[in-house]
């Protein structure tokens, strides 16, 4: 795995690109998240910069939690931490232009995991992509479908932090924005309709009846039991 100025490169040579004005692109500009062809519109190629459509690097933040990347890492050799992967996350944030609406939602999981709050702007940017047509012209061709199944993923998985593993559900909740609250169903260990509901303060957790085994749920400060036919409201933190 290349490296280069303390964050997981690209490709190898890709520091030493050059570094694109992005301030400058974006005074000139209405928007600049198709950078590539606003370059080649001005007889240069996108190739010669530090700048990406879309989340390239960071998809690692989305498949796997940061735990499992220090696990992976560690796995070939390499010293990957937590502030390895700040670093990185920073460094990629400020050279991509969000080109794909798949980008949004990317970085809305990969921040979610990674410095919390931060991420309900590109929550908000995912949710908005096709109804607001932020790309600008490409919704009245289609939908995209992938990036709307996304979003359902980015709620379920990344602002609950959402994990199944050691025979037990792992919930780390994002601090939300007030006023905010959601909710959803899913299908666990049997169990076809455990209700999550997150609102401020508070993580709503409630089990149908059945015949099925309690079910264990794990936060970062606690771990609680929950049998068939009740429902355990847990305070947070402080949002």
């Amino acid at each position: 795995m290349p490296f280069h100025q303390g964050v997981i490169s690209q490709f190898a040579g890709y520091g030493d690109l050059a570094e694109p004005d992005w301030d400058a692109y974006r005074a000139l500009y209405h928007g600049i998240r198709r950078l590539d062809r606003i370059l080649e519109a001005e007889g240069d190629s996108v190739n010669r910069y530090q700048a990406s459509k879309q989340a390239d690097v960071l998809i690692l933040g989305y498949l796997f939690s940061s735990a499992e990347l220090r696990a992976l890492f560690h796995r070939l050799g390499y010293d990957v931490d937590d502030e390895v992967w700040r670093r990185t996350v920073d460094y990629y944030l400020r050279r991509t232009s969000h080109g794909s609406t798949l980008s949004g939602l990317v970085h809305g999981l990969v921040l979610a995991r990674a410095r919390r709050a931060e991420a309900w702007s590109y929550v908000h940017e995912a949710l908005e992509a096709d109804i607001a047509d932020i790309q600008g012209g490409t919704t009245g061709e289609g939908i995209h479908l992938g990036a709307m199944a996304g979003t359902l993923d980015l709620v379920q998985r990344g602002l609950t932090g959402l994990e199944t593993r050691e025979d037990a559900l792992f919930l780390d909740p994002v601090p939300l924005p007030a006023p905010s609250e959601y909710g959803f169903s899913l299908r666990y260990r049997g169990h076809w309709d455990v209700g999550i509901r997150r609102r401020s303060g508070q993580l709503e957790i409630r089990v149908p009846d059945s015949e099925e085994s309690p079910i264990h749920v794990v936060l970062a400060d606690r771990t609680v039991s929950i049998a068939p036919e009740e429902t355990c409201t847990l305070v947070l933190p402080q949002d």
